[in-house]
């Protein structure tokens, strides 16, 4: 089973930039389905991105859209979450999820097999 570890979280101002990394243990293109949520204490984990495994489609929340890109270095097995303009309500820790090639339902967190440990990001106002 794929590990992951994220990293590149922290704190940001309103209106500022981070990216965030997620390093995998094995090759996850054409293999896994890889996606990013983002949890706040107290509440389910949030659908944030998702790459397809195959095909390089991309599917945003809409929360995020137009904001945060996902996209994967296949040739270091990692994938990467660039946020900019963010806003006081993106603070959370976002993890990374590696699922099955064939997942059809990105934005559910049951649909994913190995997860990371996660990575906090607060926005500050």
């Amino acid at each position: 089973q794929v590990q992951l570890v994220e990293s590149g979280g922290g704190l940001v101002q309103a209106g500022g930039s981070l990216r965030l990394t997620c390093a995998a243990s094995e090759r996850t293109d054409s293999r896994y389905v890889m996606a990013w949520f983002r949890q706040v204490p107290e509440s389910e984990r949030e659908f944030v991105s998702a790459i397809s495994a195959i095909g390089g489609r991309f599917y945003y929340a809409d929360s995020v859209k137009g904001r945060f890109t996902i996209s994967r270095d296949n040739a270091k097995n990692t994938l990467y979450l660039q946020m900019n303009d963010l806003k006081p309500e993106d603070t959370a820790v976002y993890s990374c999820a590696a699922g099955p090639y064939d997942t059809t339902y990105y934005s559910t967190p049951h649909s994913y097999i190995s997860w990371g440990q996660g990575t906090q990001v607060t926005v500050s106002s």
